[in-house]
């Protein structure tokens, strides 16, 4: 035991002494944290908004109304024809245009289906969708307000009554982004941290020459390895407390759950990350392909996380893998968690199959590990 917390004490000295590493471990994380959860939103506002009226009536006016008076469109120009209205979203200057055709009033009185044109720039599939969604509520609504009013004006009589939904947001009431993807951005700089400083360290002691006398004394496999990767399991500890910290006093993430509990879960998550570090370390001899192999499947385990992109989207092969990321895992847990306030039981498969990982990699890492006496 003394030999490991010898090997412990020295860690953290090099840690602490190594002047470039102090700000990779906690500054550049919180300024992570800090942008990325503002920057990475799903929200599509300020949308560049244009209109061709050919009808020129109150009617088509209060249409145009509607859109002007929405959160999420900025109504830029009234152009006279369909070719320059074109032509600025050819420029990127207008990505909606809505065109209202001639008689648009007389019709709707008549009752008759009047086509409305919306051409959208859908460079971006994803913002285009969200975009005919608005378009298309927008337009529903004003439908159903004008004929009520047209109705009532005609024939005198009552307006007809009409179905309203109300909706009810469970875990997240005001439909806040930020209560979605600050936990997804927590487990990112976690995970980051940990394997990177993890799968750098014992190649640097190859890079100095340290590795070698290291291995020529007395010092046990086991305890060599423990000494070296428990740092790193403090300093991830250290992150989530931090980043928790962060989450609640600046975006105001509800924290429904147990803390021992992500505490607890985060714990036998940071072994799974410290195994792939250490076995990633074990077959490089320099810093900087412990850093591109680490990178190379940190960018797919993000990707096929669910943290960007909902897993259920991806092609049934895709998401048969993503069954081998732990990432995904450590992201249901804190959205399940924090979000939901869910338990050790609504966990659990979560857990077992996280503390398989940890077991198969650290196995893998420490058979790997060749130590010579």
């Amino acid at each position: 035991m003394k030999i490991i917390l010898y090997i412990i004490q020295k860690e953290f000295k090099q840690i602490f002494r190594n002047k470039g590493m102090l700000p990779i471990i906690f500054i550049l994380p919180l300024l992570q944290l800090l942008i990325l959860s503002n920057a990475a939103t799903f929200e599509v506002k300020n949308i560049k908004f244009a209109y061709i009226n050919h009808d020129h009536t109150s009617t088509s006016r209060a249409l145009v109304e509607n859109f002007q008076a929405s959160m999420y469109f900025n109504v830029l120009a009234r152009f006279p024809s369909e070719r320059l209205a074109s032509s600025a979203m050819l420029n990127g200057e207008i990505d909606v245009i809505l065109e209202i055709p001639k008689y648009f009033e007389r019709d709707l009185k008549k009752e008759k289906t009047i086509p409305l044109g919306v051409t959208i720039n859908a460079i971006d599939g994803a913002a285009a969708g969200v975009e005919n969604v608005y378009v298309t509520q927008i337009i529903q609504n004003f439908n159903k307000r004008i004929k009520t009013d047209l109705i009532s004006y005609n024939d005198g009589h009552v307006q007809p009554e009409t179905i309203e939904t109300i909706p009810l947001f469970w875990y997240n009431e005001t439909l806040n982004y930020k209560t979605f993807m600050v936990p997804g951005i927590l487990v990112l700089l976690v995970t980051m941290i940990t394997l990177f400083l993890s799968g750098m360290n014992i190649v640097r002691e190859k890079e100095i020459g340290t590795l070698e006398q290291i291995n020529v004394t007395p010092i046990k496999k086991s305890q060599f390895i423990i000494g070296k990767l428990f740092p790193f399991w403090i300093i991830g500890m250290g992150l989530l407390t931090i980043g928790l910290g962060i989450a609640k006093l600046i975006f105001n993430v509800p924290m429904l759950g147990s803390l021992a509990l992500m505490y607890g879960y985060t714990s036998i998550y940071i072994l799974v990350v410290l195994g792939m570090g250490l076995f990633i370390s074990n077959f490089t001899e320099t810093q900087q392909q412990a850093m591109f192999i680490a990178w190379f499947f940190m960018v797919i385990f993000i990707l096929m996380s669910g943290l960007f992109t909902p897993i259920e989207s991806m092609p049934k092969w895709a998401q048969m893998i993503t069954e081998f990321n732990p990432i995904k895992y450590f992201v249901e847990v804190m959205r399940m968690v924090m979000l939901k306030g869910s338990g050790f039981t609504d966990i659990l498969p979560q857990l077992l199959k996280t503390l398989l990982y940890a077991l198969v990699m650290n196995g893998l890492a420490v058979w790997s590990y060749k130590k010579t006496n």
